[in-house]
């Protein structure tokens, strides 16, 4: 059974300044930026997870907090490791959505890059060439920004009434970017999930809050080996 999918699925600090004496402030501000407190050099220093996608990723219909990378922030947390998870979701974004998007969004430096794109592409029975350049082009220019960004793909599938040739090309497309572009590859982020009434909402193709708990599992072994600490070790 061909199991599908469909579709695809930072801040402003406002500053207040106490009014008083003038050199006084600037005392306060110059031991603020020469002992900053802990809490500040964590959240500095925290390296970054970006999941950029779409509507999968953004949680389409449901609150954040239930959406798989939010999953992956409570047990990233839970189990020791200091990272902070970018929920970068964009429902209905195409790859060639994504490749104009990107650029805006590296305004956040990711450490960890996980690219969940390419079904709405699919799903409208686009030209998977392009298809294929276009994600090829997303990798390089996070590259470009952090070239010591490791990068997480996420396989994806489409129904056969594409076609069988198109519904076989479009799989094998992740394969062959995870290997020609060097990255890690999540064979199918929906495995367990799609075609599942239980774990869908009533449309069908959006997982439930318990659908992106299993999508969370089949994200997890791929990205703990990334991880920079292990605290079981």
């Amino acid at each position: 059974m061909v199991r599908y999918t469909m579709y695809l699925l930072l801040g402003i600090t406002t500053i207040i300044y106490s009014c008083g004496d003038s050199s006084k402030q600037k005392a306060q501000q110059e031991t603020t930026n020469e002992q900053p407190t802990e809490a500040n050099q964590r959240i500095e220093e925290a390296p970054v997870i970006l999941f950029f996608g779409n509507s999968i990723t953004a949680g389409y219909q449901l609150d954040v907090k239930d959406a798989f990378p939010a999953i992956i922030q409570e047990r990233l947390d839970s189990l020791g490791y200091d990272y902070k998870v970018v929920n970068a979701g964009l429902s209905g974004e195409t790859s060639a959505g994504g490749l104009n998007r990107i650029e805006w969004v590296l305004q956040t430096i990711p450490d960890i890059f996980v690219l969940e794109l390419g079904a709405n592409d699919g799903l409208r029975g686009l030209d998977l060439d392009e298809t294929k350049k276009n994600l090829k082009a997303i990798i390089e220019k996070v590259r470009e920004a952090n070239p010591k960004v490791k990068v997480v793909l996420a396989g994806m599938q489409v129904p056969p009434n594409l076609g069988n040739e198109y519904t076989g090309k479009f799989q094998k497309m992740f394969q062959e970017i995870a290997s020609e572009s060097h990255t890690e590859l999540i064979p199918f982020l929906l495995e367990g999930v799609a075609g599942n009434p239980d774990l869908n909402l009533s449309d069908g193709i959006h997982p439930t809050p318990e659908g992106h708990q299993i999508v969370s599992e089949n994200v997890w072994p791929v990205l703990k080996p990334l991880l920079e600490k292990d605290p079981n070790s």
